[in-house]
Formats: C-alpha cells, structure tokens, sequence
C-alpha cells in the first residue's frame, strides 16, 4: 500500500535573529537521518517539503538524490504572530528577550511562554492570519494530496514541521484536533512518522520515530 513518511525538519537556528535555517547540529542530524533511510531501503517516488528554508535544507542532506516539490500546505504555523497575540510587547525581539534572561532560565521560560501562546491560539483567541482549525485543515489536506498522487506500493517523503505532523496524527487517531497540543512540544527533530494509505483510509502506523538520534548527542526537540 502506499506510504508517507511525514518528517520533522532538522534543528533550526533557536535563539538567532534567522530562525529559519539550521544549525551546525540540525546539519548533522539531516546526514544521519539520510542514513537512517537508506538503511530502511527508502526509495521515494514523490519527496514533498514545506516553502521554509529548514524544510528545504533538511530534504537536501537527507535526500540529495531526490529534488522536493513544495507544498505549502506543510508549512508550520507562524510562531511569531502565536507569541505577539499572546504578549503584544514580544512585537520588540529584544523586549522578549530581556524577560527571559530575567528569569535566569530563558529557555525554560521560553518554552512556558510558547505553551501558553499556542494554547490560547488552539482555544479560538483572536489575532491570527490563520486559525488552529484552518491550520490544522490544511495539514491534513496537504497528506491527503500527497497519498491521493501515490501509486500501489509507492512512497514519498515528506520534509515538514511539527506542528503539521501533529495536527495530522491527532485527526487520523483522533478524528479531532484534541491531541495536538500535546504532541506537538514532544515532536523530535528529524523524526519519522509513518502513515499508510489503504482501503479504509490513511493511517498512522508509527509517530515520531528517532532511533537514529538515540544514544547520540544530537537529540534535540527545538
């Protein structure tokens, strides 16, 4: 039957003025997932990728052999309009930054910040181009365009985020939006999520497979 592998970029530059490209650490975890699936015996017909320069960046490592289309429909959510809704100050960088380093602990105060920022997105507050329901609609519509392209027994490969990759796996287990928020912060870097194509539909067979990462220093979550 036809498969898709959903994958998490490689880590992106947290923390730098250009989030979007990927850190000496994210290259090297792009080189050993490219490894990871040729040891699997991955041969895509189709290599999909969201428009963001770490999903492009991260399908050029893994899989130099095979040129991604894009699909915007991959693309993450806008994590700097969540944060701004969430806190209108965090318009300034250097405001939010400052708040952070106060606490003697940014990246943990980050992440609580984040959480915060995304779950009044996810409850239906005001202020965003794009809705959580819109977001995860077009997720979902995006792996349905992929599968519909697949032939019996073919594969692609999909270089995307994790919020997509969340919101997919919370509707096909789920039928609802209901889980996301709670896989989407445990999402790996450069993770593999498995996803059929069958007779009653598609189905999630593995998420957020790393083995490739373990025992390694190059684990990361962001």
């Amino acid at each position: 039957m036809p498969t898709i592998y959903l994958i998490r970029h490689a880590q992106a530059s947290f923390g730098k003025s250009d989030y979007d490209r990927l850190s000496p650490q994210g290259e090297q975890q792009a080189v050993r997932l490219g490894e990871a699936l040729v040891a699997r015996g991955v041969t895509p017909q189709l290599v999909m990728s969201g428009s963001m320069r770490r999903h492009a960046q991260t399908a050029a490592l893994a899989l130099a052999d095979f040129p991604a289309e894009v699909d915007k429909g991959f693309d993450e959510f806008n994590h700097e309009e969540i944060i701004v809704a969430h806190k209108p100050a965090y318009r300034r960088r250097a405001v939010m930054l400052a708040d952070l380093a106060r606490t003697g602990h940014p990246g943990r105060a980050f992440q609580q910040m984040f959480t915060a920022a995304t779950e009044r997105w996810a409850l239906g507050g005001d202020g965003y181009t794009e809705s959580f329901t819109d977001f995860c609609e077009r997720s979902e519509a995006a792996v349905r365009r992929t599968a519909e392209r697949l032939g019996k027994g073919e594969t692609a490969v999909v270089f995307t985020s994790g919020g997509p990759i969340a919101a997919v796996v919370s509707r096909l287990i789920s039928g609802g939006d209901g889980l996301w928020s709670r896989l989407n912060p445990v999402t790996v870097n450069t993770a593999i999520t498995k996803v059929v194509s069958g007779r009653s539909g598609l189905t999630v067979v593995s998420y957020n497979e790393h083995a490739h990462l373990d025992g390694t220093e190059l684990l990361s979550y962001r």
